[in-house]
């Protein structure tokens, strides 16, 4: 079968497309013919083996899976030992971010992940929603009417999302993105924008009720400094340094009635059912800039790096 093929950490260019082997399921996996994945900041994460939890996750010197992809969206082809409820020939999604193997012709894949694709979407659509719609939905969880929010990285696949989320709740939302972004980010609704490159918004003097940050590079005093008192602060990744200390200095910070740490998406079927639900209901519409083949997987790749994609990328193999 086709694959995109990864053989050691670095950018792009160490991606190959190949002819590799069409692997058999094993017990309680299922095996997909792919039809859709999307393309995540995750991915290049495990690309590039930086921040270092990926490397915790893929691979300390190289990568432990060959195969980039994790939000799949594919049908049944076979079933392996153990698995008894999901019949051959069902078109199923899912997040596989801990294993991957998206990026293929067919994918072996654990059936606890996985869920029936609604039939009122797409291939494409689907496979926009299990990690960046969960990651959407778990960060506006609790936003009332009036709550004042910002979205750091609003222009990526996630931040689009919460952006609806959060503005369907009765939130006040600050987008923030590159410049290339801004006006985008007005059509879709954002009461206001901030382009990162003329204006850090931690030193704006203004303050949020919640903020919601796609890459974290900023302490925990310069983000307590942009909450209101009794705000929230949840980062989605960054840097283990910054990480960490967001973690550790945050907690001298709930003195003051702020809270600062990482957002925790509780990913698997249930968060994957509640996002395809919302998205079947019109409460959310991913922003899918292009549909693109196997061959374009290391350009897509490099460009959600950059953060320059407007939504998400889905590949077809």
């Amino acid at each position: 079968m086709k694959a995109v093929v990864q053989d050691r950490y670095g950018g792009s260019e160490c991606l190959r497309l190949a002819d590799i082997p069409v692997t058999e399921p094993k017990k309680n996996q299922i095996r997909v013919k792919v039809l859709a994945c999307a393309v995540n900041l995750s991915d290049w994460e495990y690309l590039v083996g930086s921040p270092f939890y990926a490397r915790l996750v893929g691979g300390l010197t190289r990568p432990r899976h060959a195969v980039l992809g994790s939000d799949i969206v594919g049908v049944v082809d076979k079933c392996g030992s153990g698995v008894t409820d999901i019949p051959i020939g069902d078109r199923v999604m899912g997040d596989l971010v801990m294993v991957r193997g998206g990026f293929a012709e067919y994918a072996c894949v654990s059936a606890a992940d996985m869920v029936k694709v609604p039939d009122g979407l797409s291939d494409e659509i689907a496979a926009c929603l299990p990690q960046a719609g969960g990651i959407a939905l778990a960060g506006t969880e609790s936003l009332r009417e009036g709550d004042r929010l910002l979205i750091n990285g609003a222009g990526g696949g996630s931040g689009t999302m919460a952006l609806q989320l959060a503005k369907a709740a009765g939130a006040h939302v600050t987008a923030v993105d590159n410049a290339g972004k801004i006006e985008w980010l007005k059509s879709l609704g954002a009461d206001e924008v901030i382009d990162y490159a003329k204006q850090d918004f931690a030193r704006s003097g203004k303050k949020w009720d919640r903020i919601l940050d796609m890459v974290a590079t900023r302490g925990p005093a310069r983000i307590a400094g942009a909450l209101e008192t009794g705000g929230i602060y949840k980062a989605v990744g960054g840097g283990v340094g910054v990480l960490l200390s967001l973690l550790i200095g945050g907690l001298f910070y709930r003195f003051q009635g702020k809270s600062i740490g990482m957002l925790l998406v509780p990913s698997g079927r249930d968060l994957t059912e509640r996002v395809a639900r919302l998205a079947v209901e019109g409460k959310i519409a991913p922003h899918l800039e292009a549909v693109l083949p196997l061959a374009a997987v290391p350009d897509a790749l490099r460009r959600t790096g950059l953060g320059d994609v407007k939504g998400k990328l889905v590949i077809k193999p």
